[in-house]
């Protein structure tokens, strides 16, 4: 429970950074490098020795996909949405949708108090999304909205596929395989002939610092959590880190309708309570 919850505090403080950087994909693919360079020896060690069928190798290769997709259409997310909006909306339909791929696909159970977790969740959703207010205008357009909703799947994908990865390769490798594709993911996007990577890192070197460690850190601690407890557990736990997301947009980034955002995160925190201490 302490690492999920350590994982999932962590996850909202770098994301928090992101959006208070100024060129999201560039600043997303400088504090990947620190991480991994380091896990690259060990990372090309296990490669080099495991003895794991070509079904292995595969699905490491479709989680090194997943996570470039992951990182597009996160860095688009903050770029055009609000971090107390975007962020709780994102994760919030990973959390949806894990448990029950979780159950369909893993044969894990959810009893009846975490079925009414989800839909707590959905509706938490529902609200911040503001699809209900048909007659006004969305506060968040459309494209926002289609980010938001290829955020969750790719979460839900990677984290289902990496649940399966890890009947062959240590957490160290995920997190590597997690790293380089999710840095690939950046590079098209990025102008490096028109920027100065040295003047970037001199201009914010206390954030980049800081994501360095926040960003693999968290899902490092998520992947030793998800080896030890099923992942109808682990999965919705984390996503504690939505009401933290929330409350630092509209405290730290004074974004708007606080009261609404912040009654939309207390009703996704109740429905994660509810999947991550009873659903099993």
């Amino acid at each position: 429970m302490l690492l999920v919850l350590g994982s999932g505090v962590m996850h909202a403080i770098w994301n928090l950074l992101t959006k208070k950087s100024g060129n999201k994909q560039l600043f997303l693919f400088l504090i990947y490098i620190p991480a991994t360079l380091l896990l690259l020896p060990g990372f090309i060690a296990e490669l080099v020795s495991a003895q794991v069928p070509l079904s292995g190798y595969l699905m490491l290769g479709l989680s090194l996909l997943i996570q470039g997709g992951y990182a597009y259409f996160l860095s688009s997310s903050l770029t055009h949405g609000d971090l107390s909006q975007v962020y709780p909306m994102m994760r919030g339909i990973a959390t949806f949708l894990l448990p029950m791929c979780g159950v369909v696909f893993l044969k894990e159970r959810l009893s009846v108090w975490g079925w009414l977790g989800l839909g707590l969740i959905a509706l938490g959703f529902f609200l911040l999304s503001e699809l209900y207010r048909r007659k006004q205008r969305l506060q968040v357009s459309k494209k926002v909205l289609l980010y938001v909703i290829a955020v969750g799947f790719c979460t839900m994908a990677y984290v289902m596929v990496d649940k399966v990865n890890l009947r062959h390769f240590s957490p160290n490798v995920l997190l590597e395989v997690s790293n380089i594709g999710f840095m690939l993911g950046l590079v098209p996007f990025i102008p490096f002939r028109k920027i100065s990577l040295a003047g970037e890192v001199r201009a914010h070197g206390k954030l980049l610092a800081a994501g360095a460690i926040l960003s693999p850190g968290s899902y490092l601690l998520f992947l030793f959590a998800m080896s030890m407890s099923p992942l109808t557990y682990v999965a919705p736990l984390r996503e504690i880190g939505t009401v933290f997301g929330t409350l630092m947009g509209v405290w730290l980034l004074k974004e708007g309708k606080g009261a609404l955002r912040l009654v939309s995160a207390s009703i996704i925190f109740t429905g994660i309570l509810l999947v991550g201490m009873l659903g099993i």
